[in-house]
């Protein structure tokens, strides 16, 4: 069985020909970022990738965390790696210097983070959960809270979780009925059961700090009334040690799909006189808070989603190089070949490859358009950078988490029957790839933000942006004879694009369920465009390097196997957007039929 390998010269590409790498190293506090760092870091990590994480995928799977007696064992190698992990500072690559962070611009750490959840996605969600948390409590964190917690987070000799829903909850965070009490030392006393917390109880770290959603006696109903409290598994006294432990504790472990390896955990809070928390900013701001981390989770799962498609391609590809079957179709020599070279399996790798480099390209867009957002000079920028990754959030969760299922569903389709096998590996990944539509909200959820927040709330102006620079993309591609063809259909796509939109805006305001009818598939189509755009730019560049330099025989593949890979996204995946737009403005009725069930 193979291991991972970090998609290295994609990711320099992207970073040297796509993303303005010099412009966010003039931003206050990135000054040390350069190109020649950013290739070392990303080797790095690639080794890491391959040589402690890939290896503890499969068997981490096979043996699961397991809940003995209250704690949780990760699986055999787990442990180690985690602390060879924080030892090298991965944990703290892009988190804030002065709490002992290295700093480096979220471009950078979401190439990183694809690979850790390529190689192992169940270890990777333990440093996930601890940056939301980190972000949240540097953002709306009282300065104690800041000085007790942030240091040992930002190390990672002390994880975080986040604790949103409740048995009775689900994604309604507006029933959650976890109580605070306020106590007479200005704490509070927390009482409540949480479901579905991502390494609640582990033995990779000393303390796990809980970022708590709960309602004060006080409170109002409704999302108004809830307040966000941090819990450490292990107390902390005002001098930084760590005292008694809380009464918060893991009653159980999920049984489930996939990500065997990621405790999910049922946690009871106040069970033997009540945890003790400390309030996160003001009373009933919680959601406003946890939002921060929302965001931020739900930009890493659709990272997540990369990661997993890219090595579910890498897994197929090896297959199909090595897996004898069949002649050649459309030759005369009837002796057996190695099955990729059958159109239909040369095919299904196309729509691997081809999704998996559009959405790389599409997330490291919008990471460094959160790097611009927070730290140009320009007030008009920042805002104009932000608008963007507000907006393209959600499509990159949603589109990127969906089409990483079927990436993954391919993968075990070019295996054939070995592939509904577990000891090819191909099954996991489907498996772990189908909690990433789910979590951190599902599509449904994402596509709804998108339509409503996204949308509606500034009237279409970011997304008219958007639309105005893929429109100048095609009239730019459109001038290369090569890529003229190309430039029509996603012209085409585009304009499907703009008309979608527009219904959407319309009927928000006077009938959101046809809005909302056509939500997710508005969404599909937002991704399939943005992706598009991303890889025909990345054709148009490579098209630029091959006729003004004189590149190697390695360099000149690569550019050519760009822009074949964006030729064939455009015939199979871009030519969609004309039906998916025709599903968005005329699917509602049938839809809403109350005669169907």
């Amino acid at each position: 069985m193979t291991e991972y390998c970090a998609p290295l010269a994609d990711m320099q590409f992207l970073l040297r020909e796509r993303i303005d790498l010099e412009a966010i190293a003039r931003l206050p506090g990135y000054e040390d970022v350069s190109l020649d760092l950013a290739q070392s870091v990303l080797e790095q990590s690639g080794r890491f990738a391959s040589e402690v994480l890939s290896p503890l995928n499969r068997t981490g799977d096979v043996e699961g965390s397991r809940w003995q007696q209250g704690q949780v064992l990760t699986p055999n190698g787990f442990r180690q790696a985690y602390t060879r992990f924080i030892a090298d500072g991965w944990n703290a690559m892009a988190c804030p210097s002065q709490w002992g962070g290295q700093n480096q611009p979220r471009v950078l750490a979401a190439l990183v983070e694809e690979m850790w959840h390529g190689a192992n996605t169940a270890f990777a969600l333990c440093p996930m959960l601890t940056r939301s948390a980190i972000d949240a409590i540097a953002h709306s964190g009282s300065p104690r809270l800041q000085h007790t917690y942030l240091p040992k987070l930002v190390s990672g000799e002390w994880t975080g979780t986040m604790n949103l829903t409740e048995p009775q909850a689900g994604s309604d965070l507006a029933a959650i009925r976890t109580r605070a009490v306020p106590a007479a030392d200005g704490s509070y006393r927390l009482e409540g059961q949480k479901i579905f917390i991502t390494y609640g109880e582990h033995d990779l770290s000393d303390n796990i700090i809980h970022l708590v959603l709960a309602r004060t006696p006080d409170a109002p109903e409704g999302v108004k009334g809830i307040s966000l409290f941090v819990v450490p598994k292990v107390r902390v006294g005002d001098d930084g040690l760590v005292g008694a432990r809380n009464d918060v504790h893991c009653v159980s472990i999920e049984h489930k799909l996939g990500i065997h390896a990621s405790p999910t955990c049922v946690m009871a809070f106040g069970h033997n006189g009540g945890a003790v928390g400390e309030l996160v900013g003001e009373e009933n701001r919680g959601l406003e808070y946890m939002f921060v981390m929302m965001n931020a989770a739900r930009f890493a799962v659709g990272v997540q989603g990369i990661g997993i498609a890219e090595r579910a391609y890498q897994r197929a590809l090896a297959f199909a190089r090595e897996r004898i079957q069949g002649a050649e179709p459309g030759t005369r020599r009837r002796e057996r070949v190695a099955i990729i070279r059958h159109p239909d399996v040369r095919r299904m790798l196309l729509l691997m490859k081809s999704q998996t480099e559009a959405m790389r390209a599409l997330s490291i867009a919008v990471a460094a358009a959160v790097d611009l957002a927070s730290g140009h000079a320009d007030a008009s920028e920042r805002a104009r950078h932000q608008a963007f990754a507000e907006l393209m959030t959600p499509v990159t969760k949603g589109w990127c988490t969906e089409t990483a299922v079927k990436i993954a569903s391919l993968g075990i389709q070019i295996h054939g029957g070995m592939g509904f096998v577990e000891e090819t590996g191909a099954a996991q990944h489907l498996r772990d790839a189908r909690i990433t539509p789910i979590y951190e909200g599902t599509t449904g959820i994402q596509a709804n933000d998108l339509i409503g927040r996204k949308f509606a709330r500034d009237g279409g102006h970011a997304v008219a942006l958007v639309l105005e620079q893929m429109r100048t993309l095609a009239r730019a591609l459109a001038e290369s004879s090569e890529l003229r063809g190309a430039a029509t259909v996603f012209s085409t796509a585009v304009e499907a694009l703009a008309s979608a939109i527009r219904y959407a805006i319309i009927h928000y305001a006077n009938d959101i369920r046809a809005a909302s009818a056509g939500a997710v598939p508005l969404l599909r189509l937002f991704g399939i465009v943005a992706g598009g755009a991303e890889l025909l730019h990345s054709a148009s560049l490579a098209r630029k390097r091959l006729d003004a330099t004189n590149p190697g025989a390695a360099e000149t593949a690569f550019y050519v196997a760009k822009i074949a890979t964006a030729r064939f996204y455009v015939d199979h995946v871009l030519s969609q957007a004309q039906g998916l737009a025709h599903v968005v403005t005329a699917g509602a009725a049938a839809a809403l039929d109350e005669g169907v069930f």
